[in-house]
């Protein structure tokens, strides 16, 4: 018999976020068949904990309870302790927040914190942070712990009858009729979530709602794309003055670049300090066309010095990226980057720190709970030069060489951690964003990197047939998730779109087949999160709408339509086009919630113009770069060299003629050959919109 107790097994894992939790006094256990079948046999219910390694209010909880030893006790004698990292398994965080939003009808967040029954793993209870003593309005965690488990013990005839009841609601979530064909309700809804877009608009500060405030990406870029061909001032105005919003003042890094997660107020002051890549991943490329739609060099200065950043901090060396930087280092939530005037002062020499006071407010009251200065822009360069008497471009020297000097001594603080694993469907997005600003904002070290990411998630994460979700320290998880296929996908098909490599088409077909055959809903139409062979609880999730990151199902249609375009192969376009007709439902009760999908209703009913350019290097490369010259966000254009090899049959049609040739299709309708370089002018002059 073990009389040693339950004891914590979390050392052994790669989380870094889980491994943050190996030395607490709880047993903490990972989701695996071991633990879950040490709930059924001791019939204990199950404490899970879901989070990740940047989560501030994780780290609040973990020092207030999971290290205390009396708070341990109590759980370690009343629950089997389950650690979850949600980066690692977003399926197990899918689900339980779609339950935790069920059972407490509000939104969950991270922590994460539900309690399961043992036998079918269905919640009973749940919240997210609670303290360990009673405030906010929150109960405090020990004496909730009791009160949970007794409620487990004297109700469990009741519990044992509302899971299934949970299990059928879940699993029916989102079905909702669309009313009509998706040919006839998308351009309504697409119309409706701009006018939802305007009603939520914060005129003052820019962004959607009050605090907090977070970027929402998919939004911002839905603004962007109401003005190419049915221009749309009112859309195009709030899209630059959020953009400008959130460079300029405390959500943007002005040292190093980047951005971090949300803004705790609404005036995008002061953030949650954690830097995670997909949030800039979906900037960098929303920065790079704000650029191309309106020609403001701000816009093409931030989305190059967010790239700049994520290949500084978070690359890899072998290729592929970082997940996240955390909000606190040294204890405290962005001590890394606040200031002091004194600090600031001392470490410039007069004349550039007479640009810098002033530029970053120092010369006001400190910003961050008025004991320090977070870095925003205060004043504009122009003011401080005239003040100063200098001309704009000294004062523009003065200040860049000013945040080379604060920069370096800022690297020498005690740095935020690093969660070092690599995420195939973060890092999926990073190698499109990376790709398409690299192409549109001609800067070649870009592409470099995301090709490179590219051959890292080849040769670590695919196994010839099939995908993992993660790698860290030489380990790869059994299984990859809906976002890990379409992500890469749509990855893959920009750097194909950006710099043709032969090899990358050809992993393009293998990764939709895949995705199709492992995540398609063969009744409904759409795509699950989790694989055929997957064993998830609960329930197989299925979802429309945008959270943080754009939705899987629509990342997957909008890839899947291009790539059959490309190749004119029904066999691509059928399931994408049902995974549209499948969510318009969806789309009709918060179309705003819905950018991604409208995008891809948009590409399912209206194709985007489609150009393919052979030819041998130099016109090719002309013509190509010339393509990029202008806002036409559906305008797809690859450049195919006339010595490429292994073309499927189609795309092998599209054969060299002369030094360069464009083959010009929309949907079913194509135009004759084009060699003639104003021809091709017009050509292009056709798809801008």
């Amino acid at each position: 018999m073990d009389t040693t107790g339950p004891r914590n097994r979390l050392a052994s894992e790669t989380s870094p976020y889980l491994r943050q939790h190996a030395d607490n006094p709880v047993a903490w256990q990972p989701w695996d068949d071991q633990a879950l079948r040490e709930a059924r046999e001791a019939d204990k219910p199950i404490l899970l904990s879901v989070g990740y390694s940047a989560c501030h209010w994780c780290h609040v909880m973990a020092h207030e309870s999971f290290e205390d030893d009396r708070v341990a006790a109590v759980m370690n004698r009343l629950f089997v302790c389950i650690k979850v990292d949600r980066e690692e398994r977003p399926d197990l965080d899918r689900v339980y927040q779609a339950a935790h939003n069920l059972l407490a009808r509000r939104a969950g967040g991270w922590p994460l914190t539900m309690f399961l029954a043992p036998d079918d793993l269905a919640p009973f209870f749940g919240g997210t942070y609670f303290p360990k003593e009673s405030r906010f309005g929150l109960p405090a965690f020990p004496d909730l712990l009791v009160q949970v488990e007794r409620y487990f013990r004297e109700h469990r005839a009741e519990l044992a009858a509302q899971g299934p009841q949970l299990r059928e609601v879940l699993r029916t979530e989102g079905r909702v009729d669309a009313g009509g064909g998706a040919e006839r309700s998308g351009a309504s809804q697409a119309l409706r979530a701009l006018t939802e877009l305007k009603g939520q608009f914060d005129t003052a500060n820019g962004g959607f709602g009050g605090a907090p405030k977070f970027p929402h990406p998919g939004g911002v870029r839905r603004l962007l794309l109401a003005s190419p061909g049915k221009p749309d001032p009112e859309a195009l105005s709030m899209a630059r003055v959020t953009l400008r919003a959130m460079a300029d003042r405390g959500l943007h890094d002005h040292l190093e670049g980047g951005f971090f997660r949300y803004s705790v107020d609404a005036e995008w002051h002061i953030p949650h300090f954690e830097k995670m890549l997909y949030d800039n991943a979906q900037l960098i490329p929303l920065y790079a066309e704000a650029f191309m739609a309106t020609g403001d060099d701000r816009f093409r200065e931030v989305a190059v010095a967010a790239g700049d950043w994520v290949l500084d901090a978070m690359q890899a060396p072998e290729g592929g990226y970082y997940a996240t930087l955390d909000a606190d280092s040294d204890g405290e939530e962005g001590a890394f980057y606040l200031w002091q005037r004194s600090q600031i002062e001392a470490e410039l020499d007069k004349d550039d720190a007479a640009v810098v006071v002033p530029y970053f407010g120092l010369d006001q009251a400190p910003n961050f709970e008025g004991r320090a200065h977070h870095l925003m822009i205060a004043s504009s360069l122009a003011d401080i030069a005239v003040r100063l008497g200098l001309s704009e471009d000294d004062a523009s020297k003065r200040l860049a060489q000013a945040r080379v000097k604060l920069a370096g001594v800022r690297a020498t603080r005690p740095k935020p951690g690093l969660d070092d694993k690599i995420l195939t469907a973060w890092n999926g997005l990073t190698i499109k964003a990376l790709a398409r600003a690299g192409r549109l904002l001609g800067v070649p070290r870009f592409v470099d990197s995301a090709q490179r990411a590219c051959d890292r998630i080849r040769r670590d994460l695919w196994d010839g047939t099939r995908l993992s979700a993660v790698t860290k320290d030489g380990c790869k998880s059994p299984y990859g998730y809906l976002d890990d296929y379409a992500f890469l996908l749509d990855g893959v098909l920009e750097l194909m779109m950006t710099r043709w490599r032969d090899g990358d088409l050809a992993f393009a077909q293998t990764l939709a087949g895949r995705m199709i055959a492992d995540f398609v809903d063969g009744e409904e139409g759409g795509f699950y999160f989790t694989a055929r062979d997957h064993d998830t609880p609960l329930y197989r999730p299925k979802t429309f709408s945008d959270d943080a990151l754009p939705s899987g199902n629509a990342v997957a249609a909008s890839a899947l339509l291009r790539l059959a375009h490309l190749l004119a192969c029904p066999v691509l376009e059928a399931p994408a086009r049902r995974a549209v007709e499948a969510g318009m439902g969806a789309l009709a009760q918060y179309p705003s919630m819905h950018a991604a999908l409208i995008e891809s209703w948009e590409d399912a009913t209206d194709p985007p113009a489609l150009i393919v350019l052979r030819g041998a290097p130099g016109p090719l490369a002309r013509w190509h770069e010339r393509a990029q010259k202008d806002f036409a966000p559906r305008r797809l254009v690859f450049a195919i060299p006339e010595d490429a090899r292994d073309l499927p049959e189609g795309l092998a049609a599209r054969a060299p003629a002369g030094p360069v040739v464009a083959y010009a299709c929309q949907g079913l309708h194509c135009e004759a050959p084009v060699t003639d370089e104003d021809e091709f002018e017009a050509l292009l002059a056709r798809t801008a919109a």
